[in-house]
């Protein structure tokens, strides 16, 4: 499915469609509604560069204790 905003939306958010699909990708993450990697390919960044926008808009990561118990398994396998 494809995401089409007309070119009268973009003017009246004054925001290219990379703003708008970036400011959506946030939001949906913020809300938990879309996973990181979802949301950083929806923004078209990179895991590095979308994480750092998140950081300087103060949105923390979801990182909860199931998934760190899930990397401390993880990571036994792999010792």
């Amino acid at each position: 499915m494809a995401l089409a905003l007309s070119d009268d939306v973009l003017h009246t958010l004054k925001m290219s469609e990379k703003e708008v699909l970036l400011e959506l990708a946030g939001a949906l993450y913020a809300a938990h509604k879309l996973s990181f990697g979802k949301a950083h390919e929806l923004a078209g960044l990179d895991w590095y560069r979308f994480r750092e926008v998140l950081a300087n808009r103060g949105i923390p990561a979801h990182y909860d204790l199931e998934q760190l118990e899930e990397d401390m398994v993880h990571l036994e396998l792999v010792a």
